[in-house]
């Protein structure tokens, strides 16, 4: 029986799926771009296909509309717990919603620091670090498409070491203006010419142009530090306030309520997630694995320009978003309005209570946060 997967464009997303694919597994792989992963409608594409590679925040929609097979109806409890206990950072448990797991780990990542070793001496620790590197111009932000919330999100969170939105929370006013204060100061000095890339282009770009030197907060993608590269990129744990501040990204398989699913992909899916393949073929195929075993591996790390141990301690602290129905829409939303408002020079405070009251608006009967 063959079955029909979505995943997104990208060798990290797609490459070691099409290996298995190749090898005989049972998954023939689709994929779409990387802004559909972060936008499409769940249920559209659980309509369409067995098994969907999608990001947590998706999960409220896809509760709502009943489109997911929760993993305890398809897998044993044990293997579930030994992945749940494998898994770095909030990899697994990002996934896990109204008392059921709803996807596997396959791909863990959270927004790190990126800078090119041989343009910049600097290695900033602090965001304050990171406002004094940014005199030169070469500083950037990864502000397009939802990540403008997303990294204030995550400067957020390098502030407030309590901040949890798995239940649908939100910086307080306090923390949101303070993280509004550093984007501003960054995005005076941020190179106009990179803001309308996302993060795969942002980095394609600094790989091979040198007006770019560092990225404070940029997903990572461990391609781009490949030692082979003319540019490699150096990747390093987020900037600091109380803790290395980040939002996790990362991808999980999930299962579509329409999948029948066989013996034969029950086992291939444990065999994506076993500590071999995740150590192995996953970075082999260019993927970027879940589990803490292949982040600390020392081959792999050799092989990758030490990407995984360098930023690990970032996806060990990272935050996970909030997953209400209405989330991902609101963070388009919002992704825009921040955009606007720092182009348009508003203030800290203005930004801060405006994203407050957006966010509020866009949970269940409009609770209003306070």
């Amino acid at each position: 029986m063959r079955y029909h997967g979505l995943t997104w464009d990208h060798p990290r997303g797609y490459n070691a799926l099409a290996a298995a694919q190749a090898d005989g597994g049972p998954v023939d792989w689709s994929v779409q771009p990387l802004e559909g992963f972060e936008s499409a409608p769940i249920a559209e594409l659980c309509a369409n296909y067995d098994l969907v590679v999608l990001d947590h925040p998706h999960l409220g929609e896809a509760l709502a509309t009943g489109c997911l097979t929760p993993l305890e109806d398809v897998f044993p409890a044990g293997a579930l717990a030994r992945i749940a206990g494998g898994a770095i950072g909030p990899a697994y448990s990002s996934y896990a919603m109204d008392g059921h797991q709803w996807a596997l780990p396959l791909d863990a990542a959270t927004q790190v620091m990126a800078l090119r070793p041989d343009l910049t001496d600097h290695r900033p620790t602090t965001w304050a670090d990171v406002i004094a590197a940014s005199a030169d111009g070469t500083v950037a932000l990864s502000l397009a498409g939802p990540h403008a919330a997303l990294s204030f999100l995550s400067v957020c969170a390098s502030i407030d070491a309590t901040l949890d939105m798995r239940d649908s929370g939100w910086p307080d006013e306090a923390t949101s203006i303070e993280a509004t204060e550093i984007l501003i100061a960054l995005h005076a000095s941020s190179p106009a010419q990179v803001r309308d890339l996302n993060p795969i282009g942002l980095l394609e770009h600094m790989s091979r142009n040198d007006d770019v030197a560092l990225i404070p907060l940029i997903y990572g993608y461990v391609n781009y530090a490949a030692p082979d590269r003319a540019h490699p990129i150096l990747f390093r744990n987020a900037p600091s306030g109380v803790r290395p501040g980040s939002i996790l990204g990362g991808t999980g398989i999930a299962i579509s309520a329409k999948a029948q699913v066989s013996d034969t992909l029950r086992e291939h899916l444990l065999w994506l997630m076993s500590p071999e393949v995740q150590a192995g073929f996953i970075p082999d195929h260019d993927g970027q694995p879940g589990l803490r075993s292949a982040w600390a591996d020392p081959m792999v790390n050799a092989a990758w320009g030490d990407f995984y141990t360098n930023t690990d301690a970032t996806l060990e602290a990272a935050t996970i978003r909030p997953r209400h129905d209405g989330y991902i829409a609101f963070q388009s939303r919002a992704s825009v309005a921040l955009r606007d408002a720092l182009a348009g020079g508003l203030s800290a405070r203005t930004i801060a209570r405006m994203l407050i009251d957006m966010h509020g608006q866009s949970l269940p009967n409009h609770k209003a946060l306070t």
